[in-house]
């Protein structure tokens, strides 16, 4: 009779570990997808002082670039035009901090390195290719990835339009919100200064 109670109890005691266990699990799943989704969500939208951008030009406007908060700024004379969220390089180094100046800037720019192979109906063959270690199968032929409004400050990156996930996603470019990006293009020249901080 006793060994019988110890048992029930040992079968009860299994059951509940499973059951705390399986529970314990999913709670894990869903925090590990609530998480993305609430990285995602806080990133904060772009704020715009319609104020000082109708004050902006060319030659008062500077760009500051937070990695560690995700966010890129255009001042004019030193003061938050726009607050945007970004996505950064997606390794520590990818997006280099320092000073620079915008060197180049293109509004229908393609990626020189990362894109697709395409067939000569433009139809994609191979999506999400590299040229640093992809060859093109026969018959296709490279067509760099659209980077619309494209500007240049630092070698090969730049900011322009892209996917914003939430987090650092990019090969090292400063992605930016499709309506946001033309704003920063408009009042930037060659020459204007980049700020890139941790």
């Amino acid at each position: 009779m006793r060994i019988h109670k110890y048992w029930k109890a040992s079968v009860l005691c299994v059951a509940m570990i499973t059951f705390l266990g399986n529970l314990q699990s999913e709670a894990v799943a869903a925090d590990g997808m609530r998480g993305a989704d609430q990285m995602i969500s806080r990133q904060r939208p772009p704020q715009i002082s319609a104020r000082l951008l109708a004050q902006a030009n060319q030659d008062n406007t500077s760009v500051q670039i937070s990695l560690s908060k995700q966010r890129a700024y255009l001042l004019v004379n030193g003061e938050i035009a726009i607050d945007t969220p970004i996505s950064s390089g997606k390794s520590v180094g990818m997006t280099p901090t320092g000073k620079f100046k915008v060197t180049e800037k293109d509004a229908d720019h393609r990626s020189n390195i990362y894109g697709n192979f395409v067939d000569s109906q433009g139809r994609v063959v191979r999506a999400g290719v590299s040229l640093k270690v992809d060859s093109a199968p026969s018959g296709t032929h490279y067509l760099g990835a659209p980077m619309r409004w494209f500007m240049r400050f630092n070698g090969a990156i730049g900011m322009h339009v892209g996917h914003l996930p939430g987090y650092p996603a990019s090969h090292g470019c400063v992605r930016m919100p499709g309506e946001i990006a033309p704003l920063f293009y408009k009042n930037v020249k060659y020459g204007t200064s980049v700020t890139v901080m941790h």
